[in-house]
């Protein structure tokens, strides 16, 4: 169990100094960084079965225990998120290999695989840390590699949203950095498990203080409405493959964390109000600024931050079957909203563009369009991410408005019916993309089998977590019940 636990942060950070070694051999990076992130996948998928099988896992990393060394810890729903984020992470890797993403640039070395490397190690430290401080470092390790990702050959345009990115995630992080200070001085620790007992002793306004202060932070780094500004700037400017990676991730490594820290160290008996205003804030606001777009990946980031609101929406129920609801999301989500991303990735390379209206056939001028092929792979994650019977958003949405029927309350239903109207509306504007894409192709280049490939395998991945939506739900379930048991 050590090193299970361990592998999937160490191995990454190690192959990304290795990497900057054979920063001139780029065949040699490529085969690196593939089987550093096959082995970190086969470590998750082994970590998961032990856990599922002989239950949470705790390493004193170097054999000194907290306070004094660094804790890691494993359980189902570190464990589960883990296995989904290596798994979409490799597929990237693959699609980037192939579309040429993690070339040189000129006679300069691009340092895309240490930064990849370092992103990846920087999301398990953030699944598998014991303790709020290391959760800080692994937030800021993915900061640094991401920057490095989102301005790689980068013109004025992309470096001006990757400062926009870096600067909103550094502030996040001063706040961070001071709300982990604030909750050391009131508990005399920074352990989770330790702070779950401590705690529930500390005066009610300030815990309540306290509980206020970590969920703005993760608010901010998960792209909750209002605090959401920076994503649709940000991600759109990067190469297909980077958006993708980010979009799947990073704001659900913000999500994860707001649900373990909110769980653990500040749990409630009842509907949570100021998050389930959250949820429904963000929803709509989120799909209202996705159907108001004409360009194709701001379109997928505004949708990106409206689902966010159903992750929240479970948080909000405060209960084992609203945050089963809410591991559901988040899986589904993961792998639906990587495989949209790079569908994108492909249909932009096609095209030449990323505008829906120049995708159409313009009247009397030549036809554009994808071939069948592409656009089938657009359509089954979109009638997914809309919540279309059977695919994985049908399950995982059912789950939450099952969890918010059971729970009642004024609360519970009207983030609901916001939720059903967002499913509606998402289905509109991702049937506008559809309709752009299908428009018949006049025979452009083939895309890279490769690119190809890795796109239909994400999209097969989200099939399969339909097909096998009875053990995931189960899964879930016990994962939402142990987090609710601290």
């Amino acid at each position: 169990m050590r090193v299970l636990v361990s592998l999937p942060v160490l191995l990454p950070l190690l192959a990304a100094g290795c990497s900057l070694v054979l920063a001139r051999h780029t065949t040699a990076q490529r085969l690196l960084t593939v089987v550093v992130l096959t082995a970190v996948l086969a470590d998750a998928v082994a970590l998961l079965v032990a856990v599922h099988r002989d239950g949470p896992a705790r390493v004193a990393v170097g054999g000194w225990p907290p306070p004094l060394g660094i804790a890691l810890a494993a359980d189902l729903l570190s464990a589960l998120l883990l296995t989904v984020g290596v798994l979409v992470a490799l597929a990237v890797l693959l699609f980037a290999i192939g579309q040429g993403t993690s070339e040189r640039s000129g006679e300069t070395a691009v340092p895309f695989h240490p930064a990849y490397l370092m992103l990846v190690g920087g999301v398990g430290l953030a699944f598998l840390t014991g303790d709020l401080f290391n959760l800080f470092v692994a937030f800021e390790v993915m900061l640094a590699s991401s920057y490095v990702l989102i301005t790689l050959n980068a013109g004025e345009a992309r470096v001006r949203a990757g400062m926009t990115y870096t600067m909103t995630s550094l502030t996040s992080s001063l706040l961070f950095l001071t709300a982990v200070a604030l909750v050391y001085a009131a508990t005399g620790t920074v352990a989770l498990d330790e702070l779950g007992r401590r705690t529930a002793g500390l005066d009610e306004g300030v815990r309540a203080a306290l509980g206020a202060f970590l969920l703005c932070v993760f608010a901010i780094k998960a792209a909750v409405v209002p605090l959401h500004f920076w994503l649709p700037d940000g991600y759109p400017t990067a190469p297909a493959p980077i958006t993708a990676v980010f979009a799947a991730l990073l704001t659900k490594v913000g999500v994860y964390a707001m649900i373990r820290t909110q769980a653990e160290l500040f749990p409630r008996e009842d509907t949570w109000w100021l998050v389930a205003g959250a949820a429904m804030l963000t929803m709509l606001v989120g799909i209202l600024g996705a159907i108001a777009q004409d360009d194709i990946n701001r379109l997928l980031s505004f949708t990106l931050v409206s689902h966010i609101g159903f992750m929240l929406f479970g948080l909000s129920l405060f209960d084992v079957a609203g945050f089963t609801g809410t591991i559901l999301y988040i899986v589904h989500h993961i792998v639906v909203q990587a495989g949209l991303f790079l569908v994108t990735g492909l249909v932009v390379a096609r095209t030449g563009t990323a505008k829906l209206h120049l995708m159409e056939p313009a009247d009397g001028g030549p036809e554009r369009g994808t071939p069948p092929v592409i656009t089938a792979l657009f359509l089954l994650p979109a009638l997914s991410m809309a919540g279309i019977p059977p695919f994985s958003g049908f399950i995982a949405k059912f789950a939450l408005l099952r969890a918010a029927a059971a729970h009642g309350g004024v609360a519970a239903y009207a983030v609901a019916a916001t939720a059903l109207l967002t499913s509606l509306l998402t289905l509109y504007a991702l049937l506008r993309v559809w309709r752009a894409l299908s428009a018949p192709a006049p025979g452009p280049p083939a895309s890279p089998v490769l690119t190809v490939g890795a796109t239909a395998g994400m999209v097969l991945v989200g099939l399969a977590l339909a097909a096998g939506a009875g053990p995931l739900a189960e899964l879930s379930e016990r994962a939402a019940t142990d987090l609710l048991a601290r």
